[in-house]
């Protein structure tokens, strides 16, 4: 055998061990785009991170016994960015609000080679409150008509900007009030120094800047009539080529909304560690009556609900199309539930509208520095404890009441507070609606002139 052949022998040999030993593992990258400040969001981003969620949920046996998983988490104000990312293959999941998730997929589609799968809810409120406005706390502005000629900002392209467009629209204000895109941070910065006229922004902002005592809400995402939630996104070349990891990712998705039901109080004291949110605005959104229900499942309603939003969006923004049927997907959710011992039928069927005084539930809570959450009989009961604490120097973080007319659930020191012939007290989310009703009733206002201030 000369020289040549010899070679040629080992080179084919060496080929022979070569593909029959093991294969080299395969890199799968998973690229999250989410937005920890976000409380409808927690659930499809931060906690999964920080709980290391989807290493225990992830596929790890047949084609995927050797997958070296890279997980990227990438943090965002808003949900336009994290489209962005995914069109340039940055990201293949996206979390963010129903506005945005719209978009996403009408962005998508209209490029004519790529699509996203809308795959699953994170969190939702029927009422569609979560989205608001608000106003420097000491604002003579008192409704949405007094912002005319006034400046108003939110970050646009978010679901707060949706809801600005129908609400300013609806009102007759399109054309009288300005405009300006402001992120999240930047808007309750001017909002705090009064630098804007008033702000919209999605959850939990407005509840942040009630918290901090720097702003008031004169509108309310639930009085447009419409629900609000935000959801997950995926590539579809991606979930086309790892089904599985899709599916291990909401498998994930549902253990998160699990953990925060499981203990509100725990969950709103371990994110608030993560996120910087202070924790009582946390509780205020994921408690028993809070303003998110954390359930996965893509009801009829919600895909009624972004046939408005894309029309309207169509009609004021002129975004492309959108085959919804084309771009809703349950298929991957319907196979995690599975997997995790859920009926997906049922949750599908079960919509959760907070109501005040629903049985089983407290109207009012106190949470105490040192003692934790107390619920109470009554929002009098509620208050008599709270002067006690008062009185005896025990320091509370916060109080929370229902609003008497839509049920939903906020700051004591938030509230506009009217008391009966009968001494019960009603707690009102906007003075309009305490006026009304004391002129309705004849009953009496608690304080007139602004929301009780329990813990300035």
């Amino acid at each position: 055998m000369d020289n040549r052949n010899s070679l040629l022998a080992t080179s084919l040999l060496g080929s022979v061990l070569l593909f029959s030993g093991p294969l080299a593992a395969e890199t799968i990258r998973i690229g999250i785009g989410h937005q920890s400040m976000v409380t409808n969001t927690v659930s499809g981003g931060i906690v999964l991170e920080k709980l290391d969620l989807l290493n225990k949920h992830l596929p790890r046996t047949g084609k995927y016994a050797d997958a070296d998983y890279r997980i990227e988490f990438r943090d965002y104000d808003s949900g336009p960015p994290i489209t962005n990312q995914m069109l340039a293959g940055k990201l293949d999941f996206g979390v963010m609000g129903d506005y945005p998730l719209i978009v996403n997929g009408a962005k998508f589609q209209a490029t004519g080679k790529q699509q996203t799968r809308f795959i699953a809810v994170t969190g939702y409120n029927l009422k569609g409150t979560g989205n608001g406005i608000v106003v420097p706390k000491d604002s003579p502005v008192q409704s949405l008509a007094d912002l005319a000629g006034k400046s108003l900002s939110t970050p646009v392209g978010s679901a707060a900007w949706g809801m600005t467009l129908k609400v300013l629209r609806d009102a007759g204000l399109s054309d009288k009030v300005t405009l300006v895109n402001q992120s999240p941070p930047v808007g309750a910065a001017n909002i705090a120094a009064g630098k804007i006229d008033a702000h919209a922004d999605f959850c939990p902002w407005s509840e942040i800047m009630e918290f901090r005592g720097t702003a008031r809400k004169i509108y309310d995402g639930s009085e447009a009539g419409i629900p609000t939630f935000h959801g997950i996104v995926v590539r579809d070349d991606f979930a086309k080529q790892y089904p599985e990891v899709v599916e291990g990712v909401l498998k994930a998705t549902l253990a998160a909304q699990q953990w925060i039901s499981e203990d509100p109080r725990r969950a709103a004291e371990k994110v608030a560690d993560w996120t910087g949110v202070e924790k009582e605005v946390l509780y205020l959104y994921f408690s028993q009556g809070g303003i998110s229900t954390m359930e996965a499942s893509i009801k009829p309603q919600w895909v009624e609900a972004m046939k408005y939003d894309h029309a309207l969006l169509q009609q004021e923004m002129q975004i492309p199309d959108l085959d919804f049927a084309a771009w809703i997907d349950d298929s991957y959710l319907k196979k995690a539930y599975t997997d995790m011992g859920l009926d997906y039928a049922a949750a599908v069927a079960s919509v959760v509208s907070p109501i005040a005084r629903a049985p089983g539930r407290k109207p009012a809570e106190i949470w105490f520095q040192d003692q934790g959450i107390v619920a109470y009989d009554s929002t009098a009961a509620m208050l008599a404890a709270e002067a006690d604490a008062e009185a005896s120097g025990k320091a509370i973080n916060a109080t929370y009441v229902y609003d008497n007319l839509t049920g939903l659930k906020l700051f004591g020191k938030a509230a506009y507070l009217v008391q009966d012939a009968n001494g019960e007290v009603l707690a009102f989310m906007k003075k309009s609606d305490s006026e009304q009703h004391i002129a309705q009733h004849g009953d009496s206002a608690l304080l007139t002139d602004a929301p009780v201030a329990m813990l300035d």
